[in-house]
């Protein structure tokens, strides 16, 4: 040792370094813990010695750390460098053997290390529990092993690492050949841990191929002992983001039912609670659209670890952390571990060539690690080209990258040839998770005679997945089986630069070969019951694969099937936008493959419609709808099923632009003909008198409406299920009546049960769930439940505006609610601002005159009203009760409302005749409509009153309010909201809720 050098610390009492591979970062945390536990000062030091440092050097600078040495043997800390086992043997014998007292060691592999380790006489703590690697540690350090004093007994502290966490899931096979990144993987501990509670989310972004995945696992395995769950879910699209965290449900021990809906609102609020798990870790790996899932991101005590090109993250509450490609040494580390082979000279040139990217770098070297090709021929080659039709992949995708797949792929063809098959096959699934075992559980028919090996011979697909694995072209994604078990491939991940190349560079024949046989691997995992909500996983797994399986080009009849269920399935789960592309897509392909009169193109016309429909499309999905009515009235005339469907989808659209006479009467017509041909039970014909019990209710026919939802629910419970999709329907379309008939007690008994079983089955995100709290909010606010209906009114609120957007008609239909119970509750201003939104919400979706926009003008000129704007309100109010006249009629309830509000506002600024003169014609008209005891009515009579009190008919006055009150008691109660109300003379107002369609 050069005499310049000086032990700092040799001698220092209960000081110990640990010098350790930040690989086993977690073993490290480990020790440190247990040691410092018992009064041992430790400092951590990393090793991690510079290539072009001799390695007795590197050992020698260790020495100068303070106190008693620990080395933490592994086969890694052998590898950084990477250096032989014989510089190693060298190094330890000049450095560690003649000053072996400075030195302790543990071993945490069974892998064979250097001889010249047997210096450290390293205690052995594999394979061994917790109690015995302590002692076995602390006997080496001579150090003793008695109890713990209590405090520092009771203190947490890591996991041992040999343990893993209790929940543990999804989570890739750790990369033993994972280099470099300690800046970026101690930048994202950081930013994690200095992270607030709810708010520990950081992103991983960079470009594809830079190991952004990789870096994520490497992060997992680092610091997992730090979490008690840690789960990885594939977030590149939303409906399987929904599936997998689900799958979370049983692992933290919810006590929940099958239904997917259910396993995820759980989840959710678990991890939100932190109950029964505060510590836990979620991964979502390839969340390249923030748009589609950033509502879906858990909040609580936990970290939330996101990978994805996209740094519009950072809009979400997100750290970003960006990844780069390697730098130069990091590559050269990387290859020479990959391809042992290589000199550093031949891998910095191999680096160079391949613009240091990770992903290219890791197929490259482990195939050039078995050939004989040299690396000045290998770049030759690479910069030459082998194909001057070379595909063209993305623009962020490296130049060298095509002709570089294009090498390898000759390699896989040379030594496996199924494995290139197998891999064009999975360019027909969408890039990223791949369910490969589709294609092993497809019914086993006609085969290319180049498939039926791969498919039907396990050993050949074993070996197929092994080359694929060998070469870093696909990860295996079933990771807790067994290698053998496993290599039935549950599902591959495979990178979309890959995917993108292979799928270009395929032979036409091959081509329409293999997407053939994956369309009907598709086909044969369709469930076939898109409307069972605990189907939806499997819908959620298979639909993402549609568009790179080319499905709408197919003429296969089971295709076009499955493309219907998953339009269906889209539809009622809430995927409007993804369903509506699909939709769009498959009328274009479906008429030009199949023709325009086609039955096919009349049923995606359907589904098509339902999902244009659901946002507010009314116009457009008309004119759809009328087209096929027209034609297949004509064709096969008017009792045809076909028609008949199309017709009620005609209903629903003049429902939807307000045309409610011209809906009930088609409507009507549509459910005779059901009855005719199908009975009073076919489902069909329960749709149909579903829809003419809304057509009625919209109508302001209330009570018929609710005989026929009545009728319709006690039907559907018998013949579908409880807890069906359209059976829970029925039972918000029977509440809304209940509700609206003033019956308030009744509605609340039977919404608030379904809304929980909605929640349940259906999922807290889903749009039928939140139509089904969002009435529950109404029933709660007009029983006088005003606390509970705020919270609900606020949270449906944030959760339309988060899952569908502000512009969606669900979501206007609750800042309509939200507006007018804030203006009587809460905050004026933010009622004036919602009410604004949603007026010109509803005009430019559906025009000046249609009755939405006229009701939604009557509740804000009440804000106008309130905030002392008077004349505004006056004339905003008249302007609304004449269209909601010519819109609907004098006599529906929705223009008896702005009647009463209208007088209110002639009262306030003096035009006493004129408000007298319009409650005496608006009680007449109430009572004839609704009857004297609804609650619209008896608000007519008690303005009335207060407006014959205010034209001096004092007598007349008080024998009107006597009676209203007297029924007020006798109908809503002495004590509640709209008794007392009246009882104080505070005037009535009306509040228009827009309704489904």
């Amino acid at each position: 040792m050069p005499a310049t050098r000086k032990q700092v610390g040799a001698n220092g009492a209960q000081t110990v370094t640990l010098s350790f591979a930040g690989y086993n970062r977690a073993w490290a945390a480990w020790i440190a813990d247990r040691l410092e536990r018992r009064g041992v000062s430790v400092v951590q030091q990393r090793w991690d010695p510079p290539v072009d440092v001799p390695l007795e050097e590197s050992l020698r600078d260790l020495m100068l750390a303070r106190g008693q040495i620990l080395v933490l043997l592994s086969d890694w800390y052998f590898q950084l460098g990477p250096r032989s086992h014989e510089e190693w043997n060298r190094a330890l014998r000049e450095v560690v053997a003649p000053d072996q007292d400075r030195f302790a060691a543990v071993s945490i592999t069974t892998a064979a290390l250097p001889g010249a380790t047997s210096a450290f006489a390293a205690a052995d703590l594999t394979n061994v529990g917790a109690d015995e690697a302590e002692r076995r540690l602390l006997s080496r350090l001579g150090l003793p092993a008695g109890p713990l004093p209590e405090d520092a007994a009771a203190r947490p502290g890591p996991r041992y690492p040999a343990d893993t966490p209790e929940v543990w899931g999804g989570v890739p096979r750790r990369n033993t050949r994972f280099t470099g990144r300690e800046g970026l993987l101690a930048e994202t501990y950081q930013a994690l841990q200095e992270a607030g509670t709810g708010a520990g989310v950081v992103t991983l972004h960079g470009m594809s191929g830079v190991g952004k995945t990789q870096l994520a696992a490497e992060y997992v395995y680092r610091f997992g002992s730090d979490y008690d769950v840690v789960w990885w879910v594939p977030a590149d699209r939303r409906a399987l983001y929904r599936q997998k965290l689900a799958e979370l449900a049983p692992e933290l021990g919810l006590s929940t039912g099958p239904e997917y809906g259910e396993r995820l609102r759980a989840v959710r609020d678990s991890l939100r609670r932190g109950d029964p798990h505060s510590h836990w870790l979620l991964i979502l790996d390839g969340a390249d659209e923030p748009d589609q899932i950033w509502d879906l991101v858990p909040t609580g005590p936990g970290h939330v670890l996101i990978t994805s090109r996209n740094p519009e993250w950072s809009e979400h509450n997100s750290n970003l952390v960006e990844v780069p490609v390697y730098r130069r040494d990091e590559s050269v580390a990387f290859i020479r571990r990959r391809a042992p082979r290589l000199t550093p000279a031949e891998a910095d040139q191999l680096a160079d060539a391949l613009e240091d990217l990770p992903l290219l770098l890791d197929q490259t070297a482990g195939w050039l690690n078995d050939s004989d090709m040299s690396v000045e021929e290998y770049i030759e080659l690479l910069n030459g080209g082998i194909d001057q039709d070379v595909v063209k992949v993305s623009a962020d995708f490296p130049l060298a990258f095509q002709t570089a797949w294009s090498i390898l792929l000759n390699k896989l063809r040379d030594t496996v040839p199924e494995s290139v098959d197998l891999l064009r096959l999975c360019s027909f699934f969408a890039p990223g998770s791949i369910p490969v075992r589709l294609l092993k559980e497809m019914p086993s028919g006609e085969l290319p005679e180049q498939l039926s090996g791969l498919l039907n011979d396990p050993l050949l697909w074993n070996r197929a997945i092994g080359q694929l694995r060998q070469y870093s072209v696909v990860r295996l994604e079933s990771h807790e089986s067994a290698v053998d078990e496993a290599s039935s491939g549950e599902s591959l991940y495979l990178h979309r630069m890959v995917h993108q190349i292979v799928r270009k560079d395929m032979p036409d024949q091959d081509r329409q070969e293999f997407i053939d046989v994956v369309r009907r691997a598709l086909a044969a995992a369709d469930p076939g019951r898109p409307t069972d909500t605990r189907l939806w996983p499997r819908y959620a797994e298979v639909t993402p694969h549609l568009k790179w399986a080319d499905v709408l080009r197919s003429p296969d009849p089971a295709v076009h099937t499955l493309v219907l269920n998953c339009l269906r399935y889209m539809y009622l789960s809430g995927e409007y936008r993804a369903g509506i592309k699909l939709g769009e897509r498959a009328l274009t392909a479906w008429r030009e493959l199949l023709g325009e009169t086609h039955p096919r193109v009349w049923d995606v016309s359907h589904h098509y419609a339902n999902l244009l429909r659901a946002v507010g499309d009314y116009a457009g999905t008309e004119a759809i709808e009328r087209a096929v009515v027209d034609h297949l009235r004509d064709e096969r005339g008017p009792q045809d099923l076909e028609h008949l469907r199309a017709a009620g989808g005609l209903a629903a659209d003049l429902r939807g632009l307000g045309r409610y006479a011209e809906a009930q009467e088609l409507s009507s017509w549509v459910l005779t003909q059901y009855r005719e041909l199908l009975g009073e039970q076919d489902s069909r014909t329960l749709s149909a008198q579903n829809n003419l019990g809304t057509s009625m209710r919209l109508l302001g026919r209330y009570e018929e409406a609710l005989e026929l939802n009545r009728r319709t629910l006690e039907a559907r419970r018998q013949l579908l299920r409880p807890r069906h999709a359209w059976t829970l329907y029925s039972e918000i379309n029977y509440a809304t009546d209940l509700r609206l008939l003033g019956r308030y007690h009744e509605a609340q008994s039977i919404q608030s049960l379904s809304a929980r079983v909605h929640r349940t089955v259906m999922g807290a995100d889903n749009p039928q769930t939140l139509r089904a709290e969002h009435n529950l909010a109404l029933c709660q606010y007009r029983g006088g439940e005003r606390n509970k209906a705020a919270v609900l009114f606020t949270r449906v609120l944030e959760r339309g505006e988060r899952v569908l957007g502000e512009d969606d008609p669900l979501t206007m239909m609750f800042a309509a609610s939200q507006s007018f119970f804030a203006r009587e509750h809460a905050d004026i201003d933010q009622a004036r601002a919602i009410s604004e939104k949603v007026v010109q919400g509803y005009v430019d979706m559906l025009g000046e005159e249609h009755p939405y926009v006229a009701g939604t003008r009557a509740n804000h000129a009440l804000i106008l009203r309130s905030v002392g704007e008077r004349q505004q309100a006056y004339h905003l109010l008249e302007e609304s009760l004449a269209d909601m006249g010519r819109a609907v009629g004098e006599h529906h309830p929705w223009t008896l409302g702005c009647a009463i509000n209208a007088s209110a506002v002639r009262n306030l600024i003096g035009d006493v005749e004129g408000a007298a003169a319009l409650t005496d014609s608006l009680v007449t008209r109430a009572i004839e409509v609704l009857g004297r005891t609804h609650p619209l009515t008896l608000s007519a009579r008690i303005a009335h009153a207060a407006d014959l009190r205010g034209v001096r008919e004092r007598q007349r006055a008080e024998k009107v309010e006597t009676e209203a009150l007297d029924d007020l008691v006798a109908t809503l109660g002495a004590q509640h909201v709209h008794t007392v109300s009246a009882r104080s003379r505070n005037r009535p107002y009306w509040d228009f809720e827009p309704q489904m369609i």
